[in-house]
């Protein structure tokens, strides 16, 4: 028998600490305040480089909600995080990110947005 997708082993409580583990358990992306009063959600990104030895790039986007929730108004994105051989990799790499960690990057992201850097 198959477990569903996000079902944890029996005994086991649903580890959501992770960025992939919250997908899999809300089947829905985190949701975050940033520091600049804009509420926010991520999305990880992978995109292919010409680099041979790594030809996928990570780096999370994060979309700013309208104070009504009713749609994305803007967004800031981090650099790149990771480069992998392929994108599952990457894609699972990103996904072993704490949300702590996370909630860091989003924080950088906007204060070097403010600061004026070009992301």
């Amino acid at each position: 028998m198959t477990r569903p997708q996000g079902a944890s082993e029996p005994g086991t409580a649903p580890d959501d600490s992770t960025l992939a583990g919250y997908f899999d358990v809300h089947d829905r992306p985190p949701a975050y305040d940033g520091p600049d009063g804009h509420p926010y959600t991520v999305s990880l990104e992978v995109e292919k480089t010409v680099n041979l030895r790594a030809p996928y790039a990570g780096y999370l986007v994060f979309p700013r909600w309208a104070e009504t929730g009713v749609g994305i108004v803007g967004h800031v994105e981090t650099p790149t995080l990771v480069e992998c051989a392929s994108q599952e990799e990457a894609t699972e790499r990103l996904g072993r990110l704490t949300l702590l960690e996370v909630q860091g990057l989003l924080v950088d992201a906007i204060r070097r947005k403010l600061e004026g850097e070009v992301e």
